[in-house]
């Protein structure tokens, strides 16, 4: 640790939070919680500062009346010892006592080594710092997929978080202040959804868009009328759970029609009868088919004379230049869909909610069902939908903008700084894609950093921040398109200390024999 100036100096707040002890934990908790630790600390070390200024000017009298009684236990020699211009005899054993006095003497002034303060002041920090709020841990996505399920899907912007932190406590969530009554439950939400989405007369809010999905099929069909879906649209949206399976448990009927890879519009037309409830598409998000392939247009199913509901998946709310396959609510309901379902935290960047958007009187039937309050979201998930909603742009809209140029650049620079420090990296192309059930197939050319890919078990264990990141041809890939410019400095230093673990001969959890 370097010096820190002359003796006894309070170390500043820059140099407490030098510490590599503390940069550990502000890579945790975040800077300003750890700089607030640190200025309290100096507060407190400028009090006791003065304290002992104080003591130092008491009268001698009032140093004998201050002994302890361990002071007065003391042999003659220990006090001999710490007399002025007294020696500790070699090899004593005991340690000096620089606060020690003789009788009738005033202490010597205390001037406390200033790398002691300095780590001191650090351990105080450390200590004084809440612990994990979380069992869960915050991970560096370096896979290049931008919307991995594994880890939280899509990361919420600063103005998101700011929001859900601004409604942790009371908030006007359902009062109208000016009327002084109940009000529209997460209003700032449906107010930023309907102007995110003119195309839509009635919104609502749902848990996740699986719960939309049940909600309408609970609203619209009930027990035992018929939901038209296409075959090849009878998908597994993860972790074992089947659409057809979610839909049936809601006491819908499924009419299936058409085949797994082509379905027409006289299909559909075919299968309508009186006990139809309404027409379903469902977008294939987490895979896609190629070759001798059909789906009937959405203008073409709406013409038929019964409510289409169409499930979007990803959460587009209007078309993206760099997805023109992927589906989008705006465009939806424009070609004539009657409603949209789609998620919260995929492409739409925001919170795990389920969206439904499209006509006014369908809504409104859909918000009244008894099903809708069970599957109402909480106001921290309105907080953040609102703010997402409002911008500024979304970390994942981010991501996916960032130019080719500056990933180069970053993987170049950290490339330098990693073989600089003796470890085997290399700045490579790469290939990110969305992930997380939107626009399968699509990549998006990147940058990575490359390393041996015996290091990938040491980065997923690290500390503080774990690193997740892919292995391809025998080499682990960093990619930087799914990492924040300002993430780089923690990705560096993971990376240095798992090259120092594997040096040192570990394998981490995992690891190849």
């Amino acid at each position: 640790m370097r010096k820190t100036g002359a003796p006894g100096r309070i170390p500043s707040v820059r140099e407490i939070m030098d510490d590599p002890r503390l940069r550990d934990a502000v890579a945790v908790l975040g800077p300003s919680e750890a700089r607030e630790a640190a200025r309290e600390v100096q507060r407190s070390l400028r009090s006791r500062r003065v304290a002992e200024s104080a003591a130092d000017s008491v009268p001698a009298a009032t140093a004998d009346d201050a002994r302890t009684p361990a002071d007065d236990a003391r042999t003659p020699a220990d006090d001999a010892g710490t007399s002025a211009g007294a020696a500790t005899p070699p090899g004593s054993g005991r340690r000096d006592r620089p606060d020690a006095v003789t009788p009738g003497t005033a202490p010597p002034a205390r001037r406390p080594d200033p790398l002691r303060t300095v780590a001191d002041a650090v351990a105080e920090v450390v200590a004084g710092l809440p612990p994990a709020p979380t069992r869960h841990r915050r991970v560096v996505n370096a896979t290049g997929v931008l919307v991995h399920t594994n880890l939280g899907r899509a990361p919420l912007s600063r103005a998101a978080v700011d929001a859900v932190a601004h409604l942790a406590g009371t908030s006007d969530l359902e009062l109208d202040l000016e009327q002084n009554r109940r009000g529209p439950r997460g209003r700032g939400a449906l107010d930023a959804l309907r102007a995110a989405v003119p195309a839509a007369g009635g919104v609502h809010v749902v848990n996740n868009n699986a719960a939309a999905l049940v909600l309408a099929a609970t609203a619209l069909a009930g027990t035992g009328r018929e939901i038209v879906v296409s075959r090849g649209e009878l998908v597994e949206i993860g972790d074992g759970f089947r659409l057809p399976e979610l839909l049936e448990s809601t006491g819908a009927r499924l009419r299936e029609v058409g085949t797994t890879n082509r379905t027409t519009v006289d299909d559909y037309a075919r299968a309508i009868g009186d006990n139809t409830a309404f027409l379903l598409q469902v977008h294939p998000s987490n895979f896609a088919m190629t070759g001798y392939v059909s789906t009937p247009p959405i203008a073409g199913l709406a013409a038929l004379g019964r409510p289409l509901v169409v499930d979007i998946g990803s959460g587009l709310l209007t078309p993206h230049p760099l997805l023109p396959a992927e589906p989008d609510a705006t465009t939806a309901l424009t070609q004539g869909a009657a409603l949209v379902t789609a998620s919260g935290d995929k492409l739409l960047g925001g919170p795990q909610a389920g969206l439904l958007l499209g006509d006014a009187g369908l809504v409104e039937q859909l918000r009244r069902h008894p099903l809708a309050r069970a599957l109402r979201t909480g106001k921290l998930t309105l907080a953040a939908l609102e703010a997402t909603l409002r911008g500024p742009v979304s970390p994942l809209a981010a991501a996916l903008d960032r130019p080719l140029p500056e990933l180069t650049a970053r993987a170049e620079s950290l490339t330098r700084r990693l073989r600089a420090a003796g470890v085997d990296a290399t700045a490579e192309t790469a290939e990110s894609v969305v992930g997380g059930g939107g626009a399968p197939g699509v990549t998006f050319p990147s940058a990575a950093v490359t390393l041996p890919a015996d290091l990938a078990p040491l980065l997923r264990t690290a500390v503080p921040v774990p690193v997740l990141a892919r292995v391809h041809k025998s080499r682990l890939l960093l990619d930087l398109r799914s990492v924040p410019d300002e993430d780089d400095e923690v990705l560096a230093r993971a990376v240095l200390k798992a090259w120092e673990r594997r040096s040192g001969g570990e394998r981490g959890p995992g690891a190849a024999p």
